[in-house]
């Protein structure tokens, strides 16, 4: 009877993740993932080491996690490719509009080491067995956000792990523009 009495609390508990999709169904799928809690985790870490408009950015990109991944897409409406959702988060967020390929937003930026990185900051990975075949965007403590591939959604993944450490092909920085009239924490 015991056995019965948990079955029916464990599948009573349970049923909101199997009912049909709601507006509310990212928030809770995100809080049972533990994702709201790291998302303030990686705002606090990013406001303690980061400009104005990287923090702006970097809240903006967390605003987009669950944005499913869309080959050629740059609109939060559609999805994101890798690539897209970078140009798309430096438009939004700090006015200045990237190249659309991640190869030539490689180009387009200046070379850092790694142990520069800020938040902000893009790093590139060697995903298709060619170099900058990938972009994110750093969010602080060893993490980056990004739109992953086919079947994914934008998300945080940790750079330190074995396959983002393989692939890892370089960070890049964009100057800041300190005179955007968007950022109110530039002074």
């Amino acid at each position: 009877m015991r056995w019965l009495i948990f079955l029916f609390l464990a599948t009573a508990l349970n049923l909101p993740a199997w009912s049909s999709p709601t507006e509310e169904t990212p928030a809770a799928g995100l809080t049972e993932r533990g994702l709201v809690s790291q998302i303030g985790t990686q705002l606090g870490a990013v406001k303690d080491k980061a400009s104005g408009q990287a923090v702006g950015m970097v809240e903006q990109a967390m605003g987009l996690l669950g944005v499913p991944y869309r080959r050629g897409g740059n609109s939060e409406g559609t999805g994101f490719d890798c690539s897209g959702f970078v140009r798309h988060l430096y438009e939004k967020s700090v006015g200045q509009i990237l190249p659309r390929r991640a190869v030539d937003q490689a180009r387009a930026t200046e070379v850092i080491d790694r142990d520069e990185l800020k938040p902000g900051d893009l790093v590139f990975f060697n995903t298709m067995r060619r170099a900058f075949s990938h972009v994110g965007i750093y969010v602080g403590d060893g993490k980056f956000i990004h739109a992953p591939r086919a079947g994914k959604t934008v998300n945080v993944e940790d750079m330190r792990s074995a396959y983002w450490q393989k692939r890892f092909n370089g960070a890049r920085r964009l100057p800041m523009n300190v005179d955007n009239p968007q950022n109110e924490n530039s002074n």
